[in-house]
Formats: C-alpha cells, sequence, structure tokens
C-alpha cells in the first residue's frame, strides 16, 4: 500500500453540508488515480485532505501505513510533490529560479545548490519541452506556460508521489499530451500519481484507478473503466454521454462525447453492467527489453489468458505479442491502459461480436 485514505469525511467550516462522506481508496506505486466530478463536488478539497494540507473532519490518509499528518514535513515533501491550479507567480522569480524551488527538500532554503540541483532543472526542462522558457521571468509567461513550469518544479522534487490539480487545464492540445505523456511514462517508472481531471476521456485513456465524486458527497472508486461509465457520468453530471472508441493506425482511444443534458439522475442499468468478453490483445513493442515488462503485466492476468504468443522480429526490431482473454471488458480496458503506458509499446483490443441466435425455421 503506498497511498490510502481511510472513511475521509470533511466539510467546510461554519457549513452544515458534508462535502466529502467516508472516501475510502487505496492505490499501489506505480498507479495513476484519475479524480473526476462536477463542479463544487470537492475536488481541490479531496487532494488538500489526502496531502494534510486541509485536516479530516473524520479519517485518515496514509502513506505506506503512516498517518500523514505525523510525517515530518521535511520527509513528506521530499516524498510528494503537490501542483496546484496555475494563478500567479512571484515576478522576481525566472522560470530556472522557480523549478529550483522544487528541490528546496532537498538542500534546504538557506543553503546553496549544487552543480547537480540545477542539472535536474535542466534536465526536467526538457522532459517538458520548455527549455524555451528559459530565462524569462514567470510573470511574463502565459498561464498555460506557468502551468508547465509548477509541474517542472514538482519534478525536480524527485516525488515518489505527484499530485496535481487539473494539470490539462489552460493548455492547448499539444502541452495536454505532453502533460499527459509525461504522467504516464512517471507512472510507468513507478511512481504514483493522482490527478483532478474535467476530462473523463484522459481518465479512460491513461488512469488505472477513477474516483468519480457526487455533489452529495458520496464516490465510486475502482478500476477506470467500471467507474467511467455512460450510466454513472449521468449520475454525477447529470449528462447523457456516449463512450466510444476511435481506432488510430497504433492504437484504439476511448472517448466520452456528451449528448444532452439528464432530466433527471439515470437510475442504473445496463449499461453499467461489465459485460464478459472473449478479446484479443495485439502488442508490439519496439524495444525488446520491454518484452519481461509486457510478460510480468499479463502474468498478473493469468486466471483470464486462454492463449497466447509472442514473436521477436528482430529485421523490424520488435517484439510482437498476441495474447487472448476471457474477461469482464473492464479487466481488458484496464489491462490495455496498462501496457499502452509503456514507452515504445503499441497496442489494441479486439472484442469478440455476441454470437447471433440462429433463425428459426
Amino acid at each position: 500500500m503506498m497511498l490510502s485514505v481511510e472513511n475521509g469525511c470533511y466539510k467546510y467550516p461554519k457549513s452544515e453540508r458534508q462535502i466529502l462522506k467516508d472516501i475510502c481508496f487505496e492505490l499501489d506505486e506505480g498507479q495513476l488515480l484519475a479524480i473526476l466530478g462536477p463542479n463544487g463536488a470537492g475536488k481541490t478539497t479531496l487532494l488538500r485532505c489526502v496531502m494534510g494540507l486541509l485536516k479530516w473532519e473524520k479519517g485518515v490518509s496514509r502513506l505506506e501505513g503512516r498517518d500523514i499528518r505525523r510525517i515530518p514535513n521535511r520527509e513528506l515533501w521530499q516524498t510528494v510533490a503537490y501542483v496546484p491550479q496555475a494563478k500567479a507567480a512571484a515576478a522576481i522569480y525566472t522560470t530556472e529560479e522557480m523549478i529550483l524551488l522544487g528541490r528546496s527538500s532537498r538542500f534546504g532554503l538557506l543553503a546553496q545548490p549544487k552543480e547537480e540541483d540545477m542539472d535536474v532543472v535542466r534536465q526536467v526542462m526538457e522532459r517538458l519541452h520548455i527549455q524555451h522558457l528559459a530565462g524569462r521571468k514567470c510573470s511574463e509567461i502565459s498561464g498555460g506556460e506557468l502551468q508547465m513550469v509548477l509541474i517542472a518544479k514538482a519534478l525536480a522534487a524527485e516525488p515518489r508521489v505527484l499530485v496535481l490539480d487539473e494539470p490539462e487545464s489552460n493548455l492547448d492540445f499539444r502541452n495536454q499530451l505532453l502533460i499527459l505523456d509525461a504522467i504516464s511514462s512517471l507512472t510507468a517508472e513507478g511512481m504514483t500519481c493522482v490527478f483532478n481531471t474535467h476530462y473523463p476521456a484522459h481518465a479512460l485513456q491513461r488512469a488505472d484507478r477513477a474516483l468519480l465524486l457526487s455533489r452529495d458527497g458520496g464516490f465510486r472508486f475502482g478500476p477506470t473503466a467500471e467507474v467511467v461509465t455512460e450510466a454513472h457520468i449521468e449520475q454525477a453530471f447529470g449528462v447523457k454521454a456516449v463512450i466510444g472508441e476511435i481506432e488510430t493506425p497504433d492504437r484504439v482511444l476511448r472517448d466520452v462525447i456528451p449528448l444532452s443534458l439528464s432530466s433527471e439522475a439515470a437510475a442504473v442499468t445496463g449499461l453499467a453492467a461489465d459485460r464478459r468478453s472473449i478479446a484479443a490483445i495485439a502488442v508490439i513493442a519496439h524495444d525488446f527489453a520491454r518484452a519481461e515488462e509486457i510478460n510480468s503485466l499479463l502474468h498478473e492476468y493469468g486466471e483470464h489468458v486462454i492463449g497466447r504468443m509472442g514473436l521477436p522480429y528482430r529485421p523490424g526490431g520488435v517484439h510482437v505479442i498476441t495474447v487472448t482473454l476471457d474477461a469482464p471488458a473492464s479487466r481488458v480496458q484496464e489491462l490495455v491502459t496498462r501496457l499502452d503506458r509503456l514507452p515504445g509499446v503499441s497496442v489494441k483490443a479486439t472484442y469478440a461480436k455476441d454470437k447471433e441466435e440462429a433463425p428459426i425455421g
């Protein structure tokens, strides 16, 4: 258990409304959690409670089994990094200086940074493709650029847990992809990440787990494909939506398209059912070293595997793996999401059609 919350409850001072009720979840090392919910459901409040910045009215947040509020600040912020929503920044700081502040838990506020600290600053700027912002004042860049700098600041701390509040907000498509790709690669490397988002599709495409908040303080938590369904979206947001798939040359992406406002919250229907399916997953790894990681992942789903085949094609520099499963659709999608997050890996799932009834007579 890396990060967990047990029966977390919170209400604002002088308010009778319980904004968060008995929140519970557990995340392991290397898992990615997306938190969704309508405006006012308490997504940012939840993040602040999880990290101990706000005190739970009841319940506890734990990091490796320890109560977060009992972990010394310096130790905590060497392990956890937080990226709030970008608003404003002190005019006196350049982008490098702002990012270097993320290293303060490593060398102390009064100590002089070392060359290795500056190397980390340069590395995270390169990772997020923001080298062109070097030397500029934070007050002179756009809100989207500032968001990227704040994420770089968090990564400079070299945390084991990264918590982000709507990291894709105020970013164009390119920078949204840069951030999502960075988060995906960090979790593939073993970092635990939590992010709030207004984009259900980003949760479906990237996250292992999802936590969906509702306005009444309730929540759903579990594998993303089980939580982010058409019925649950209608219940939480009051919007009828359809979840579909878009096929690209190297993968199939799930998307959420809102259709219309719902007159009332939907009852749980067959849309929420997790139908069992026969599925074939095709995986192409462009790095032979990835084959071992892929096999390790497939082993976790061994109870569903009914056949598999692997073929290295060295002239093309790829390793091709095909695996057939008999599993709930959510488990198939969960595996596809985890495989897709591995660098240099392309993956697609194909589902068997429902068996047609034989004609009568």
